[in-house]
């Protein structure tokens, strides 16, 4: 048995990245960056107006009420390119450019117009409601990294710089094999001692979540052949990550393993010092790893988001492959297991002061995926520790 640590080491050591494919801008948004993205022009573009108003020389306002003749106006898109000279001002829109001989702009609530005069009630200065260009960013400077993950908020820059197409990872496909005789077809109503089938379902949609091409297998039982086959077909099918769940523990009918070993696979590590997930299983069969996470859904879903979730990012040579992390204050007591790392579900939510609380699910175990269906962290906790309700603890996000 071996540490979470050791566990994650390995798995980063022996998952094999993947290639690069160019998508277009509007199926970007999931996909990790596998070129630099940089700025093809300064940003703004041109001295640009902050406000609805009067660009002028602000000398000419100086003293006021000021009195200065209309020449012109410059809106979005449609600038004013004449000289504007002392004595004169230019109707000016957000965003529109600076006219030439222009250092100033009043806001349009501190004027009157009358004709084709603007009167300026208060002083402006050089500079004022004046964004400069370049002062966002400079042509040629980098915005994105390679192995950042692309998200909404940075369509817009890469739509403003030009990037119709990026070059991204290419996603790892992910298969799904949930194993056990008890179990049903979600659309099927269990009989005595059976159960839907849940698991294939949850880590389908977290493969997807974590960028990956996800699709589930037919349900194998509790057969040693056919177990043994559904892998092989997995694996000749090209998948670049296999997930089994269940079947990884010591019972009679656990066969995971024992399925593994009889094709040849070399088996990484095949149980971790962590509750829940204790009995999780890494190996390679030929080009594809596989990971046999615990039947129990909580378990399943916590060795997901440890194991499998970086194994997939890893693939797409993404910058950040771990939970995000952080801390918070505990609403009540815990205790981790012996010798064990403890990952608890937890809530969380701010008190009145702003600061973080998470709270402990009760949960009955780790089959309970009613209480963990609320969770969106998880508490970490060192083997044999207990904290006390107000205990600042380490917390990993879900």
């Amino acid at each position: 048995m071996i540490s979470v640590d050791k566990a994650l080491k390995i798995v980063t050591k022996e998952t094999p990245t993947r290639g690069s494919e160019s998508v277009r801008l509007v199926d970007a948004v999931g996909r990790v960056l596998a070129q630099p993205i940089a700025a093809d022009s300064d940003m703004p573009p041109f001295d640009r107006s902050q406000m609805d108003g009067y660009a002028m020389q602000a000398e000419d306002a100086r003293r006021v009420p000021a009195r200065l003749r209309i020449v012109g106006e410059s809106a979005a898109g449609r600038g004013w390119h004449k000289k504007v000279r002392s004595g004169e001002a230019i109707r000016i829109m957000t965003g529109a450019p600076l006219a030439p001989g222009t250092d100033a702009i009043q806001k349009i609530e501190l004027t009157s117009e009358d004709s084709d005069v603007v009167v300026i009630n208060e002083p402006t200065e050089v500079g004022k409601y004046i964004v400069r260009k370049g002062s966002e960013i400079k042509k040629g400077d980098k915005l994105f990294s390679p192995g950042e993950r692309i998200d909404e908020k940075m369509i817009a820059s890469l739509a403003a710089f030009g990037y119709a197409n990026v070059r991204v990872s290419t996603r790892p496909k992910v298969a799904i094999l949930g194993t056990g005789t008890e179990i049903v077809p979600v659309d099927q109503k269990p009989g005595r001692d059976q159960i839907r089938n849940s698991n294939s379902f949850m880590l389908r949609s977290l493969a997807e979540q974590a960028g990956a091409i996800a699709r589930m297998l037919p349900q194998t039982g509790d057969d040693l052949g056919r177990l043994k086959a559904r892998i092989s077909k997995s694996v000749d099918s090209s998948a670049d990550i296999l997930v089994i769940t269940g079947g990884v523990s010591v019972g009679k009918y656990d066969l995971t393993k024992v399925a593994l070993l009889g094709l040849g696979a070399e088996i990484y590590f095949e149980k971790v010092r962590l509750r829940p997930g204790k009995p999780a299983v890494f190996a390679r069969l030929n080009d594809t790893i596989i990971f046999g996470l615990p039947g129990n859904p909580v378990s399943s879903a916590v060795t997901f988001y440890l194991f499998v979730r970086k194994a997939i990012l890893l693939m797409q040579r993404a910058s950040v492959t771990d939970l995000a992390s952080g801390t918070a204050i505990l609403t009540s007591a815990v205790r981790a297991a012996k010798e064990r790392d403890t990952y608890l579900p937890a809530t969380t939510d701010t008190d009145k002061n702003g600061r973080l609380l998470a709270t402990p699910l009760r949960w009955h175990g780790s089959s309970d995926f009613v209480g963990f269906a609320r969770a969106d962290a998880l508490l970490k906790l060192e083997p044999d520790e207990v904290r006390s309700a107000g205990d600042v603890v380490p917390i990993r996000y879900i």
